[in-house]
């Protein structure tokens, strides 16, 4: 089940790979938190987020987008490693379903379990105009939780 939430726009420093969705963006995701933490964007509330821009089933897996983000305050400011810097972005906010799933493979890919269907019985639809976000919140990735945001009409 989900819940129906407002997410506000965002500022985010994020990490671009390109290529196969898998264990590559988990280990591009721990760089990225560890890059985020040694450069004062990573704190104990942070939001990180997992942002897949394309849809595997039409895009070929070696030009498939996947950006590694935290959220920044507005005033903050970005101090760049030479050879690692971040790219910086607005997100665009709007309503959400949100599903609380574990921080698992297999807990991530049960999310889309009927989803679609299940969105279209509470008289919502997929509005793919925005990206679906995986959403990294320390109090749920205590309980090796994590949400994914689907963006909805």
């Amino acid at each position: 089940m989900f819940t129906v939430e407002e997410i506000p726009e965002s500022r985010i420093a994020y990490w671009r790979r390109t290529g196969p969705y898998g264990e590559a963006n988990g280990a591009q995701m721990e760089s990225f938190t560890s890059w985020a933490a040694a450069n004062g964007l990573l704190r104990a509330g942070s939001t990180v987020l997992g942002i897949a821009r394309d849809d595997p089933g039409s895009t070929p897996a070696r030009d498939c987008r996947y950006d590694t983000c935290v959220v920044l305050p507005d005033n903050a400011g970005l101090r760049h490693p030479e050879a690692l810097e971040a790219l910086e972005a607005r997100l665009d906010g709007g309503r959400h379903a949100v599903l609380t799933v574990a921080h698992t493979p297999e807990g991530l890919a049960s999310a889309w379990t009927g989803l679609f269907e299940n969105l279209a019985a509470h008289g919502l639809a997929f509005d793919p105009t925005r990206p679906v976000l995986e959403r990294y919140r320390p109090r749920l990735l205590a309980e090796h939780l994590c949400e994914v945001c689907v963006p909805v009409r």
